[in-house]
């Protein structure tokens, strides 16, 4: 049992259209739980340091702009096999390409405006969690998850 802890962001386009509870509720239906949670306005600098691997390619400003344009609930998810599993639950990129009941083929509109970030790799996960939480803000909950996955 690999139980992970990753990063998901419901994007500002997810706050304004009061969608955050809905993409909460998904993640719980499967399974996950919430370690950390908080709504934020995001400074550029914490936008480009979210967003360094793209620093280079040319819809980069583009990026830092929207996601600092609106407050932004990020989340600390728990749960095994969580950073792919998440992955899997928020859908493709596009969400014009994205299969059938993931969070962007039902809910989202363009890529442009997708509604959610989930990390894509443990040492992406790592790095990113760290740009939106510190230690003590998070309510680790893998006891509970052991429970749940044993019964």
């Amino acid at each position: 049992m690999a139980i992970e802890t990753t990063l998901l962001l419901c994007k500002p386009d997810a706050v304004s259209r009061g969608l955050v509870g809905e993409i909460i509720a998904r993640l719980e239906r499967r399974g996950y739980l919430i370690a950390a949670m908080k709504l934020v306005q995001l400074s550029g600098d914490k936008a480009r340091e979210h967003y360094a691997e793209h620093k280079d390619r040319p819809f980069f400003g583009d990026l830092v702009s929207f996601i600092t344009s609106a407050p932004l609930v990020a989340l600390a998810v728990e749960g095994e096999n969580a950073i792919d599993g998440c992955r899997q639950l928020i859908g493709a990129t596009n969400p014009l390409t994205a299969a059938p009941g993931t969070i962007r083929a039902d809910l989202a509109q363009t890529i442009g405006r997708n509604l959610v970030h989930g990390s894509d790799s443990k040492a992406s996960a790592e790095r990113e969690l760290k740009i939106f939480f510190t230690e003590g803000e998070f309510v680790s909950r893998k006891h509970d998850l052991e429970r749940w996955i044993k019964e």
